[in-house]
């Protein structure tokens, strides 16, 4: 039997408090070309998830901005267990001007509960469970409140 190790992954869903909406990248890859994306990448050896998550944003938008939450959203695992994809859900403040590398066109924020089109695959996937959704939604009421209260 070969034996082959586990490939980790991340990405992170930014979502903007102030103008309610979410950062999608316009990947430039051959196995998805022009599908609009999260920023992410495998995790390197010695890496955690966070750190691999900071280290893909650097590489791929320039920076990590100044979080108010960082939530794990979802673990997909493929079928073989050979490879699992952790998606992790960002609130910022504000936005930010993403500095993209070679692996994206472009970016856009987009407003809540609008899909840019074609989505990457695994996107797609991410954002039609309904329990996602609904965690999503439940994280940002909650920061809602907690600025009222502050």
């Amino acid at each position: 039997m070969e034996y082959s190790a586990l490939i980790n992954a991340v990405g992170v869903w930014f979502y903007s408090v102030a103008t309610d909406r979410y950062l999608y990248l316009l990947r430039n890859d051959s196995k998805n070309p022009g599908c609009w994306g999260l920023p992410g990448g495998k995790v390197d050896f010695g890496e955690n998830l966070n750190e691999a998550l900071q280290r893909e944003c650097h590489e791929e938008i320039g920076l990590w901005p100044d979080v108010i939450k960082l939530v794990p959203i979802e673990k997909f695992t493929s079928i073989d267990n050979h490879f699992s994809y952790h998606t992790f859900f960002c609130l910022v403040d504000k936005e930010f001007v993403p500095v993209l590398n070679n692996e994206h066109y472009g970016y856009s924020w987009i407003k809540s509960g609008v899909w840019p089109k074609p989505l990457h695959p695994g996107l797609w996937t991410t954002i039609n469970f309904e329990e996602i959704l609904k965690k999503i939604d439940t994280i940002k009421k909650f920061q809602i409140s907690q600025c009222e209260t502050n």
